[in-house]
């Protein structure tokens, strides 16, 4: 069963950028599929980014595209999340998720995935 912890969450100005980082131990990492999803305060969570386990092939919610970019590194048994020019209704708490796949497929269902990190805080100021 893998472990997900995920860093780098934090406070920024509007505008600014973060990198999350979500380290997997407990599992063979290219194994997985990943995701990143977000929760703000009174909403519910919500689908980011999603990364397939082999090739890189991935997907993202429209309200990130062009700003967020998800990417593996396979070695270091880690995805990141790169988010640019962010803005105040970025503020949430990011969770990182992983499920194993067969195959090059992403997937943006919260049920798809059967493993959490505990979330990182990211506050973005006007």
């Amino acid at each position: 069963q893998v472990q997900l912890v995920e860093s780098g969450g934090g406070l920024v100005q509007a505008g600014g950028s973060l990198r999350l980082s979500c380290a997997a131990s407990g599992g063979t990492f290219s194994s997985y599929a990943m995701g990143w999803f977000r929760q703000a305060p009174g909403k519910e969570r919500e689908f980011v980014a999603a990364i397939s386990r082999s090739y890189g092939s991935t997907y993202s919610a429209d309200s990130v595209k062009g700003r967020f970019t998800i990417s593996r590194d396979n070695a270091k048994n880690t995805v990141y999340l790169q988010m640019n020019s962010l803005k105040p209704e970025d503020t949430a708490v990011y969770y990182c998720a992983a499920r194993l796949s067969s195959g090059s497929w992403w997937y943006y269902g919260i049920r798809d995935y059967p493993y959490w990190g505990q979330g990182t805080q990211v506050t973005v100021s006007s």
